[in-house]
């Protein structure tokens, strides 16, 4: 499969959905192709196709080493998307009932 393709594909880590409260099937890198060319509209069914079948291959590797490897081995130019980490504050229970709390705490 080696070629010199004028495709880019993109390395990231996908973010968790809004339907997650955990980091599940977050930690694997995932190599996919970036489109060629815009989706378009069928004007009848309003079904949203593409002509581009790389859109479809869609290839996870546990680390970002392995996606790069596998890329710069098989001559594809890619770009590493860097993952943004989320920010969590901690926050205990007990910090509901503090005498200082910014907030006065209601029923």
């Amino acid at each position: 499969m080696k070629g010199n393709w004028d495709m880019t594909a993109r390395i990231y880590r996908p973010a968790k959905t809004a339907m997650q409260s955990g980091k599940a099937k977050c930690q694997d890198w995932v190599l996919e192709f970036e489109p060629e060319k815009p989706r378009s509209i069928d004007p009848i069914m309003g079904y949203t196709s593409s002509g581009d079948m790389n859109s479809q291959i869609r290839m996870s590797f546990d680390t970002r080493e392995q996606a790069v490897a596998y890329a710069s081995r098989n001559g594809l130019t890619y770009r590493v998307i860097e993952p943004k980490e989320s920010k969590r504050r901690r926050v205990a229970y007990s910090d509901n009932f503090r005498f200082d709390r910014r907030q006065p705490w209601t029923h």
